[in-house]
């Protein structure tokens, strides 16, 4: 159990970044899927629109420190590979 105030506040700070953090990783993994859907149903026009309205939110999330800017990189990448290969 925390015993000093210090320790107390780094608790509650904490659990406020945690579910900061959970909802930008759950809105980012929003947009990935949109993007997989639109790649799924064969929908090129679609999932181009979808890829680049998720890349300012990886890029957002790679800022705010949710993603390594890599692991950002290799799913764009990815994605983009996959919208590509749709034509």
């Amino acid at each position: 159990m925390a015993n000093t105030p210090q320790a107390r506040k780094r608790i509650r700070r904490n659990a406020r970044r945690t579910d900061f953090n959970t909802a930008r990783m759950s809105r980012i993994r929003s947009f990935i899927k949109k993007v997989e859907t639109a790649i799924e149903a064969g929908d090129k026009k679609a999932a181009s629109e979808a890829l680049s309205a998720m890349r300012p939110e990886l890029a957002r999330g790679v800022a705010k420190g949710v993603f390594h800017k890599n692991t950002a990189a290799r799913k764009f990448s990815r994605l983009n590979k996959k919208v590509a290969a749709l034509g």
